[in-house]
């Protein structure tokens, strides 16, 4: 388990504006993961973004420390060899337990900018997807990242019976309302994702027209099908706007979608004559920030949004510590089925060796010391032999196990290599392999 790691940037650190400089288009991000695995050295990765951070998590090799991992990361995402502390300044680190603590807070939604946010368990089970589809993951993240799905589920259930809505799209959409409640209007929703579909149920349930944009018709059909809508491709949005009062846009484009001349021509037809209102959820922007200002939009972007979530949330802490307990829990038992799991075949060997040991000892005798014994009387001493074999590996296995889950497998393959016994011949034990459950957080 110590060569599980997560290197990442958040929003709460460091902003929008950092997580835009490593995100890669997700129309890349396939092809592209095979080469980054390669050139960062790890066995297994899934690459997480979402709007609020960029994070690589990955099973490394066991001879690397997990801090090393950031100038490696740092020169996969942007190309460029990092000035002195550089990717120790721009990135955090997480190793064993901590990186499964880390990642099963994420996929809760327990450590967004919006506490229990919704979107981000589909924006984990898209980048498993990915990570699947590259070919990049392997048995170990795959389990992991699963069974921090499921606890993301479970606590979500719980969130929303609490909180009700848990979203960033909850955020963008209370300051769309609020406009349209002064300026009565239609609001564009800009590129099918999970905000601007949570979006687009809120909006439609509290009576607003939407209007759904998206670069093809196929994509955005399903949604607007399902709530009524009208879909608009975005060339035509772009041509010929709607006459709007606000729009919410969230592509994956690596471009602003919205040029000033486009945005000129928005403006232009909004129907109380005001600039409509640009929320912006996308990394990169989707909305020129310059034109925004040039023609008088007001745009708020992830940082506005981010910052607001983020002032609920810490409003919001106090109630969430049965969802924390579930993630200490969770974290607890499944760092114990791993550790027993990896250490389940070198005590298969240890109880293999004692009854070899005893069976090798009790034939010398039967050669010699006991050779006018009858057949009765060997098969009663070779069963009791057999017992008190397992009970003499009864000790050491009980202390294997606790030494494990206490302090890891590093500590487990000292005791035995100390044994000059080949009791590590095995995948999951020998050096390259996960195991253990003591390696901590490194920031």
């Amino acid at each position: 388990m110590e060569t599980i790691g997560v290197v990442g940037v958040a929003f709460r650190r460091d902003g929008s504006d950092v997580l835009a400089r490593f995100t890669i288009p997700k129309e890349e991000r396939v092809e592209r993961l095979p080469a980054m695995a390669r050139q960062l050295d790890v066995e297994e990765l899934v690459y997480l973004a979402t709007c609020n951070r960029v994070e690589l998590i990955f099973k490394g090799r066991p001879s690397t420390p997990i801090e090393t991992y950031r100038r490696r990361v740092f020169r996969v995402l942007t190309g460029a060899e990092p000035q002195p502390g550089e990717a120790e300044r721009t990135f955090r680190a997480w190793a064993g337990e901590g990186a499964l603590e880390h990642l099963f807070l994420v996929a809760s939604g327990l450590d967004s900018a919006q506490l229990g946010e919704q979107e981000i368990r589909t924006q984990v089970r898209e980048a498993l997807k990915i990570a699947r589809t590259a070919d990049v993951i392997g048995p170990v993240l795959d389990q992991v990242v699963t069974v921090g799905l499921r606890l993301g589920a479970d606590i979500n259930s719980q969130l929303q019976t609490r909180f009700g809505g848990t979203s960033l799209a909850d955020v963008a959409t209370d300051r769309i309302k609020r406009r349209v409640r002064r300026t009565r209007g239609p609001v564009a929703l800009v590129g099918i994702s999970p905000m601007t579909v949570r979006a687009a149920h809120i909006l439609v349930k509290d009576g607003i027209e939407v209007i759904l944009v998206n670069r093809t018709l196929e994509s955005a059909a399903p949604l607007a099908e399902k709530l009524g809508l009208v879909a608009r491709p975005l060339g035509e949005f772009r041509s010929t706007p709607d006459a709007v009062e606000a729009l919410l846009t969230a592509t994956g484009s690596p471009d602003p979608i919205f040029s000033r001349a486009d945005l000129e021509r928005i403006v232009a037809r909004t129907p109380s004559g005001e600039p409509p209102l640009a929320i912006d959820m996308a990394l990169p922007p989707d909305v020129d920030p310059d034109a925004a200002v040039a023609v008088g939009v007001e745009r708020v972007g992830m940082d506005e949004i981010n910052a607001e979530a983020e002032a609920n949330r810490n409003r919001r802490l106090l109630d969430m510590a049965p969802a924390r307990e579930m993630v200490d829990e969770r974290l607890e038992k499944f760092c114990r089925q791993f550790t027993e799991k990896s250490i389940t075949p070198v005590i298969a060997r240890l109880n293999q060796r004692y009854r070899q040991t005893a069976v090798e000892g009790l034939e010398r005798l039967f050669r010699k010391e006991l050779d006018g014994l009858d057949d009765a009387a060997r098969e009663t001493i070779t069963r009791w032999t057999e017992v008190m074999a397992r009970r003499f590996a009864h000790i050491p296995t009980m202390g294997l196990r606790a030494l494990a889950t206490d302090f890891g497998t590093p500590a487990v393959r000292v005791f035995l290599d100390a044994s000059g016994e080949d009791f590590l011949n095995d995948p999951v034990m020998a050096p390259g392999s996960q195991g253990g459950a003591a390696a901590k957080e490194d920031a």
